[in-house]
């Protein structure tokens, strides 16, 4: 009975030891130091305008702190007066696996413009060849900010780039505005230091338990 409890014990310790942590967080309180902090922003549009940038309080405010703390994108990703738009917000490298989940919340500008949100995952972070869907979010109303959840869809521990697609086919008929906020990517941690953690528990407990 005591071998059977320090057993579970220890399995208990060996599961913590795998349970998910945070690989990213990011508000985007200013996108502009995005670039600095291993970001990448670029516009692979055929006539590239504007790349993401910070949010417009004015047109929405931010889903949590300050009202402009999120990035942004829109119909003016393109040059053209009809075409399509394709605008990336790339991660930094970033270590995760068959769990890790990348989670956000969106918001489209609405008045009957689709807006569309592409989220994908690459192991060398080269748009847009190299890049796999892994989710999409899209809307023509404002429904406020919506929340966002999909699995990284990995077969292993890999290091890895996730990115934020803003695409329109063509700005003629669709595309309006689309905000981005709280992005929250999560990886398995080093079980080196957790793992001998709860071994460690274990060996005491049952020390514990032996010399009672």
């Amino acid at each position: 009975m005591k071998f059977k409890q320090i057993t579970v014990f220890a399995i208990l310790c060996i599961g913590f030891a795998a349970r998910a942590q945070v690989a990213l967080a990011e508000g985007f309180a200013n996108v502009a130091d995005l670039p600095g902090a291993g970001w990448t922003i670029v516009n692979t549009s055929p006539l590239p305008g504007t790349t993401w940038f910070q949010g417009n309080a004015g047109i929405f405010n931010a889903a949590s702190g300050a009202a402009n703390s999120y990035a942004a994108a829109n119909f003016l990703g393109t040059t053209a007066a009809t075409g399509p738009v394709s605008n990336w917000l790339i991660t930094p490298q970033l270590v995760l696996d068959a769990t890790s989940t990348v989670s956000f919340s969106a918001r489209g500008g609405g008045d009957g413009f689709l807006d569309r949100l592409d989220v994908l995952i690459s192991t060398t972070g080269t748009a847009p060849g190299n890049f796999s869907l892994i989710g999409s979010y899209s809307s023509s109303v404002d429904n406020g900010w919506v929340n966002q959840n999909f699995g990284a869809t990995l077969a292993a521990v890999t290091p890895s780039y996730v990115a934020f697609r803003y695409v329109v086919a063509d700005v003629a008929t669709a595309g309006n505005y689309l905000g981005i906020d709280n992005v929250l990517i999560t990886a398995v941690p080093e079980p080196t230091t957790t793992l001998l953690l709860g071994l460690g528990l274990a060996g005491l407990l049952a020390r514990r338990r032996l010399n009672v």
